[in-house]
């Protein structure tokens, strides 16, 4: 359940820059940088990915502007869970994830 995220992967001519571009905008008609996972007090949603595109190993720097992701990522880092992490970003319930029940509501 929740909103899958159309993710394309594009070319850079950059060694270790991947470029993403996703079917909706996540900043607005700002730029977002990030040098390392935003703290708790940041809730938006490029805030929310920039976090979770952190917890993969070798991603250094994350970039947004609009619907295009740019990540640089240490030499020799695997990218390949990238994609899966940006298009779940709005899934909200998994398999095998109960979903809370509201009392009363028939």
């Amino acid at each position: 359940m929740g909103q899958p995220v159309t993710v394309v992967q594009k070319p850079s001519s950059v060694a270790g820059v991947v470029r993403f571009e996703i079917n909706r905008s996540i900043t607005g008609m700002g730029h977002e940088r990030y040098g390392g996972a935003p703290g708790p007090e940041y809730d938006r949603p490029c805030d929310e990915l920039a976090r979770r595109l952190f917890a993969h190993s070798g991603v250094e720097t994350v970039h947004m502007n609009s619907n295009v992701i740019t990540i640089n990522m240490s030499h020799g880092a695997d990218e390949s869970a990238l994609s899966d992490t940006i298009g779940s970003l709005f899934t909200y319930y998994h398999p095998g994830v109960e979903v809370p029940a509201v009392d009363g509501v028939a």
